[in-house]
């Protein structure tokens, strides 16, 4: 049995991927208390931290697991970039993995895509470097949540490293291409409520990213408009809870009344999506070959960072690879969703319409009309709002 760690272990998602593909937890961390209260039930008897900083050194196990702080490197968060308060704890990380007595075969990190733009990827740059002066080689790709059957748009750099192994054939040995969605087809779609003006997080078919927080600064479910039937409903926890691929149910030791369930959406937000970390945690284990030789190029330092490369502290080259490395075809969103949903409130698709409206996006043909609809029987099903919404 090959064995685990995680640090900024959240409720478990890369954790419980990687014990789907064949390792054991030997230690998590966690300083969030919803979160660790997750922890608690669902891997009982592993050891838990709850403050990286006081970790004076790591269990020897076969690979450390770190979906650091994305806060400071996201759109919807601070974007201070890798030295921020949050994002900035990944020196902790290389701390521990400093010790090269309790060091692990692997290490794997992962967080938002936008880490790759920020500050002209300084936050990239940083990390590389930093893993090419402790002599580890690197390989990093961008992944899709809906290549793993999953009906959520989720893009996530999905880094590994190693001083012994070659990280590239666990990336980069398989390769799908994304598989193109009619949106004339599809039965509903995705978007976020909270947005409208310059940006809506489209999904066909799908949800956008689940995030812990938003443009407004709630934590807040998408939207989904149900095409057939008119109906624009946001999603149970459960099912969110299922969009990121952990069993129904998950979080529910947090609460189910109004504050539990607010905690839980942020918990869920923020975890890895554990059909992602299962792949890497498979295909570690599958000690795979690759050849990229027609499917590479030099990667100057300075450079804009691509989607996939990889480093070994002499030579950096891009990679050609989708964010589909597999092709798990996921099932219709509506027809994926076990719990329903609750309807939009009229005050949100007020908001969200008077948005749409000011700004110059475009959207899918009876979009707005369904909304507009759904606006109307939601107050004529509350009389006593309308006074406050016209």
């Amino acid at each position: 049995m090959l064995t685990s760690a995680g640090l900024f272990a959240g409720i478990g998602g890369i954790e419980l991927g990687l014990q789907r593909a064949g390792f054991e937890a030997q230690l998590l961390c966690e300083i969030d208390s919803a979160a660790c209260q997750v922890l608690e039930q669902q891997f009982s008897g592993v050891k838990l931290a709850t403050d990286v900083r006081a970790l004076r050194a790591l269990p020897k196990v076969d690979i450390l697991a770190a979906g650091f702080p994305c806060q400071d490197l996201s759109q919807a968060g601070r974007t201070a970039g890798i030295t921020g308060s949050q994002s900035g704890l990944v020196e902790e990380v290389f701390r521990l993995v400093s010790k090269k007595k309790t060091a692990p075969t692997w290490l794997l990190l992962e967080n938002v895509s936008f880490m790759l733009r920020l500050d002209r990827g300084s936050a990239m740059e940083s990390i590389t470097s930093r893993l090419e002066s402790m002599g580890f080689r690197w390989a990093y790709r961008i992944v899709d949540s809906r290549a793993f059957g999953l009906p959520q748009r989720r893009q996530r750099v999905i880094l590994l490293a190693s001083r012994t192994e070659d990280p590239r054939p666990v990336l980069f040995s398989d390769e799908a291409g994304e598989a193109q969605r009619d949106p004339d087809r599809a039965k509903a779609f995705g978007f976020y409520w909270t947005e409208g003006l310059r940006g809506l997080g489209w999904a066909i078919d799908a949800v956008p990213t689940l995030k812990g927080g938003s443009t407004i600064g709630i934590a807040s479910p998408p939207a989904i408009w149900h095409r057939a039937d008119g109906q624009v409903v946001t999603p149970d926890v459960r099912d969110a809870e299922r969009l990121q691929g952990f069993p129904t149910d998950w979080t529910a030791c947090v609460g189910t009344d109004r504050k539990g369930l607010a905690k839980r959406w942020k918990l869920i937000g923020n975890a890895v999506t554990t059909n992602v970390s299962d792949w890497v945690g498979s295909s570690i284990l599958a000690g795979r070959t690759v050849s990229l030789a027609d499917r590479e190029l030099p990667l100057p330092k300075g450079t804009s960072w691509p989607d996939a490369a990889w480093g070994d502290g002499t030579t950096r080259r891009a990679v050609c690879a989708s964010a589909f490395p597999v092709a798990q075809r996921h099932p219709s969103l509506a027809d994926f969703l076990e719990h329903g949903g609750t309807p939009l409130s009229a005050r949100a698709t007020s908001g969200f319409l008077s948005r749409a409206r000011a700004g110059s996006l475009r959207f899918q043909s009876g979009f707005l009309e369904a909304l507009d609809a759904h606006y109307e029987r939601m107050v004529s099903s509350a009389p006593s709002l309308q006074p406050s919404l016209l």
